[in-house]
């Protein structure tokens, strides 16, 4: 324990100060010496007790100073006595992850909320105000871990936080809660499809995140934007962030594998080691023990034991993508990033504080024959991540694997592959015997306790209850190494001035630089530094697309980039004649935002419902596909179907009019340049138009302004591929699902190669110790 606590999250910065310590007026703080300064609510009936002239919250109410409340004792000692006060009623509470929630709620749809009964337009409420379903899921249910996606702003997040724990400060023994968050600091969320993945609304600083970050082949980046989203986080009043995504992105049409750090085991794992040091480590004054303390941030690395290897691209949030496939016998490869990275930080935090299992089911991995998805494998869980690899952290399901699915492979609903015929209590009594913790997605305890009374039953009341002691100990460690117990109060103007700040902003904005890969360079046309030349920009067709619940998105004709910012560095005009050169804005090839795979359509009509994944623009056909799938199954909504393979089936992608927008805009450009800015969320095949333009410029979903940058010579190019770009569809589909490196790769007219690891900047091909280190093999 560190002799002086300063309860400002700014501190141990990297010399990026943004903000001094301020008073915080709202909540009561008593002060130590030689210890922590305490934070809590008057309102919630906490009192101080003072023993040996020190300091602590009287959490429960007692008039003793009980173990879990002594900020002297090791977090194991605190845990192990919180636990064991617990009743299983609350001990099933803490044992729940909440839904996404919304600061303020929605009035209808996945972010819905009421305010005493109305919606929050029609109650008076304040932003930061709790819902009626939050103060229910606390209080009845006992929860304690808090999903929040969308938020108004920081100030906004500030004060629910505050009002959450002041809540929950006056239920029983003083549990404060833990809040979490998606990945919120990637520029490409902003206009994702996938509400999921879209943390939105807050003003945060932006960095590149998944490829975008494994294209700067640099760990030291990522640690840099682990430190700093720490800070923010922490500022929102966030103290697990559901990420860093390190599943081994082997699969090409996977449409998750935007979010990883790419095919490379090697970089993976420095990748994924560098994320959680950086997000886990406090120093100096904010530092309580073992590297854990005030600007700490959980990291719930995902998804063991890899999602990556998806059969034929297909995604597990849906029943036909439930399977991950091993062609090439190459399961063990799959496990580096976690086992060497996550599990082996430099950082005196040690490892990742929890882990989340993915959907899949690791096909006919587990050695005890079952063919259960990873959440509910007793095999992946408890013989091999917990026993074989030591791992005593935190388990939480994915969200929603106890739910029941939709009423077909398409739908987007429960996800129990391999317990779809269990019941919704059978299926939380299988998952807490494979060794899990926590439930994803669930905000009612009343399952949770029908799987004790199943295991009482079975094993009897004193292994049972043994066994709900030991997740919550697991549990409870990771709020008391973050110093929640001790002060889990915000200063929301504090929090309003450090959440996107000038310093945080630029050296986000520094990272995306250097995420950029420059692709194509005939005959030096990039940089184009002259600012007196004139840019043509064709419109672009948003195509009409299907959210993440299957509702069709309308299409649109949009100019693709803020024609303001590009002023700033040319004139524009919307005549190619007149211009001197033009910029074409494409999306990679992709398919709806379920990222394909399945058609309901193709099942009506008398087929399996099972359609290629394409990665051209160009309508396509899976001649080469296998001709039988390696696995499936679906045993309550659609028992019949025994095969999934689609070979000799067609498909076209969703965005097919970029290909036609590029060649068009070639076309009327005549011998002028044409430089095409591809947005890149999966590898694509470039020989439909690479041959017909001068410059290719990649990017994975970072900001217009660095393309800009790039483009007029303001910086230049460093970015390296992080996964290959394949030749042509005939290479993926003959490439194995689980193998890194085993595509042919295109060769364009310079005669480069869009291998791992390339990458052009001004001088040429880029060869220097990044991609000397990580190299094929």
């Amino acid at each position: 324990m560190k002799k002086k606590y300063i309860p400002i999250f700014l501190l141990g910065i990297l010399s990026l100060q943004c903000t001094q310590p301020t008073k915080m007026n709202d909540y009561t703080f008593v002060e130590n010496k030689g210890g922590p300064t305490l934070g809590y609510s008057e309102s919630s009936g906490v009192k101080i007790i003072t023993v040996d002239d020190l300091k602590f919250k009287d959490l429960n109410k007692n008039g003793k100073l009980d173990k879990y409340e002594d900020w002297r004792l090791p977090v194991q000692e605190r845990a192990e006595n919180l636990a064991s006060l617990m009743s299983i009623e609350q001990i099933a509470g803490l044992m729940l992850y909440s839904a996404h929630q919304s600061l303020p709620a929605k009035e209808s749809g996945f972010l819905a909320g009421t305010y005493n009964g109305k919606p929050f337009a029609e109650s008076g409420a304040n932003a930061w105000d709790l819902t009626d379903q939050q103060k229910k899921f606390l209080k009845e249910d006992n929860l304690r871990h808090v999903l929040v996606m969308g938020i108004e702003n920081p100030e906004v997040a500030a004060r629910w936080n505050n009002q959450m724990q002041a809540y929950i400060e006056s239920l029983g023994l003083g549990i404060p809660g833990n809040t979490s968050s998606d990945p919120r600091h990637s520029g490409q969320l902003a206009g994702s499809p996938n509400p999921e993945f879209n943390a939105g609304g807050d003003r945060i600083s932006i960095w590149p995140d998944g490829l975008a970050m494994a294209a700067t082949f640099d760990p030291s980046i990522v640690k840099k934007f682990g430190e700093i989203a720490a800070k923010e986080y922490r500022a929102l009043g966030i103290a697990t962030a559901l990420s860093p995504q390190i599943d081994l992105g082997t699969e090409p049409r996977w449409f998750r594998i935007n979010m990883t750090f790419g095919e490379s085991p090697e970089l993976a794992t420095d990748m994924a080691r560098a994320y959680i040091d950086g997000f886990q480590t406090s120093e100096g004054d904010a530092e309580i023990k073992d590297g854990w303390g005030y600007n700490s941030v959980n990291a719930m690395v995902k998804h063991w034991p890899s999602g990556g290897p998806e059969e034929g691209g297909r995604d597990g949030h849906w029943a036909f993508g439930k399977f991950a496939v091993y062609p090439g016998n190459n399961f063990e490869t799959h496990l580096k990033p976690f086992i060497e990275g996550a599990f082996k930080l430099e950082g005196k935090t040690n490892e990742a504080s929890a882990v989340m299992p993915y959907y899949t089911i690791s096909y006919n991995q587990a050695k005890d024959g079952t063919n259960y998805a990873n959440g509910f494998s007793k095999y992946i869980i408890t013989d091999l991540l917990r026993e074989k690899y030591g791992y005593d952290g935190v388990v939480c399901t994915d969200w929603l694997i106890t739910g029941d699915e939709g009423k077909s492979p398409g739908d987007f609903a429960g996800k129990p592959w391999g317990a779809e015929k269990l019941s919704i209590p059978e299926r939380h009594y299988l998952t807490i015997m494979a060794g899990v913790d926590q439930f994803g997605g669930n905000n009612d305890k009343e399952p949770v306790l029908e799987a004790y009374r199943m295991g009482v039953k079975e094993h009897g009341e004193e292994f049972m209850r043994k066994r709900f002691e030991q997740s919550a100990v697991r549990l409870l460690k990771n709020i008391f190494r973050v110093g929640l117990f001790e002060n889990p109060y915000l200063d929301p103007q504090e929090s309003k001035a450090t959440v996107g700040c000038e310093a945080f902003i630029k050296a986000g904005y520094e990272a995306q630089l250097k995420s950029i890969v420059l692709l194509k360079n005939k005959s030096t046309v990039l940089p184009i530094k002259d600012n007196k030349k004139t840019v043509y920009i064709p419109k672009k067709i948003n195509p009409s697309v299907r959210d993440w619940w299957g509702n069709t998105i309308a299409e649109t004709e949009v100019i693709p980039v803020n024609l303001d910012l590009v002023k700033q560095y040319y004139n524009v005009t919307d005549n190619p004649q007149n211009a001197d050169f033009a910029l074409v804005f494409v999306n990679s090839p992709h398919s709806n935002s379920d990222g394909g795979g399945y058609d309901k359509e193709d099942r009506k009509a008398g087929g399996n419902g099972y359609v290629p994944i394409s990665l051209q623009y160009s309508p396509y056909t899976a001649t080469e596909a296998r001709s039988h799938s390696m696995a499936a199954g679906d045993p309550v909504v659609d028992p019949s179907i025994t095969d999934r393979s689609y070979k000799g089936k067609s498909t076209t992608v969703v965005n097919t009019k970029d290909l036609n927008t590029i060649l068009d805009t070639k076309a009327q450009m005549g011998d002028k340049p044409v430089v095409v800015v591809v947005n890149a969320t999966r590898p694509m095949v470039f020989n439909e138009f690479e041959n017909k333009v001068e410059g290719i410029v990649i990017r994975f979903g970072v900001s217009d302004k660095a393309v800009m940058d790039i483009v007029s010579g303001k910086a230049e190019p460093s970015g390296l591929l992080p996964v290959q770009m394949p030749a042509n569809m005939v290479t993926v589909e003959k490439q194995k699902e689980d193998v890194p490196f085993d595509m042919e790769c295109h060769t364009d007219t310079e005669g480069n190669t869009y291998d791992f690891g390339f990458g052009l900047n001004w001088k040429g091909v880029i060869k220097d110790a990044r991609n000397q280190k990580y190299i094929k093999n």
